[in-house]
């Protein structure tokens, strides 16, 4: 039996035909493998229940963060639940499936490149990555509007209790740390967010104006104090690995079926441990 690995995907947007049947070809390699779900399954309860238990019938363990289409109240979903009362209700379903939230205790992950602590955090924006040339929040809003860019999160991801989606993020961010900070100091961590902890991978957008729904300069810095192994986000729909302060930040989404066909074949599960030798295809 091959040696246990640690997998990564994000954004497997199920609603799609093409991208649901791609789901349903991912099986690990070892009954020891575990998979990080870093977001964005799908918009409807149904579809996010059917993907998840899918995976965690085959993984020994699936570890899940929410992404901003998992806490849409879209109009089509029977659910419409808003805000952190929606997010609450996603916890409670994958716990009833076996996966692991942002609410639960981090695992440690004992296989090869380990022991490292896995921590789904749920940290959203704040639209302090503005747009280029403008220094507040209103003023970006309105550069962004003005060139057509206008995250689907303004119509339907609701910040109740919240005034704003800026006061969830500060919230969400202030809880995390205290998680983060009570980590075994000796252990490394692999650190899973939805959306990038860094605003560095943001500068390739074709649109920068929309890097503002895409982070917070409030975890700029949590690579280097929580001592992460890797980063695993996605949300930009732009698949790759890149090093910021020495950690490896891995981007694992696989997009909308228009954006995957175009690239060149690679494997959906981005192994995350052990560390791939550098050149190796993945």
């Amino acid at each position: 039996m091959p040696e246990g690995k640690l997998l990564a995907v994000s954004d497997l947007h199920v609603v799609h035909a093409d991208n649901r049947a791609l789901i349903e070809t991912l099986r690990p390699e070892s009954d020891e493998d575990w998979l990080i779900v870093a977001g964005d399954v799908a918009e409807k309860f149904e579809d996010i229940e059917w993907a998840l238990r899918l995976l965690s019938d085959r993984f020994a363990k699936v570890i899940w963060t929410p992404g901003n289409h998992e806490l849409w109240a879209h109009p089509q979903d029977p659910c419409q639940l808003r805000g952190e009362k929606r997010y609450l209700q996603l916890v409670e379903m994958c716990r009833g499936l076996g996966v692991v939230t942002p609410e639960d205790p981090y695992p440690v992950w004992t296989g090869a490149g380990g022991p490292v602590v896995i921590a789904p955090l749920f940290a959203l924006y704040d639209y302090t990555f503005r747009a280029p040339g403008t220094t507040t929040k209103e003023e970006s809003l309105r550069v962004a509007t003005e060139a057509g860019v206008v995250c689907t999160d303004e119509y339907f991801l609701h910040p109740d209790p919240y005034e704003s989606r800026d006061d969830w993020c500060r919230a969400r961010v202030a809880e995390t740390e205290r998680r983060l900070s009570a980590v075994d100091p000796s252990l490394r961590t692999v650190l899973v967010n939805h959306w990038p902890l860094v605003r560095e991978p943001t500068r390739v957008l074709y649109y920068p104006e929309f890097a503002q729904w895409c982070g917070t300069e409030l975890t700029a810095d949590w690579h280097v104090r929580f001592r992460a192994a890797a980063v695993v986000y996605g949300h930009l729909h732009i698949p790759r690995v890149t090093t910021y302060d020495g950690v490896r930040f891995e981007e694992v989404s696989i997009g909308y079926p228009r954006e995957w066909r175009k690239r060149p074949p690679r494997q959906p599960l981005r192994q995350i441990l052990p560390e791939p030798a550098a050149g190796s295809t993945r």
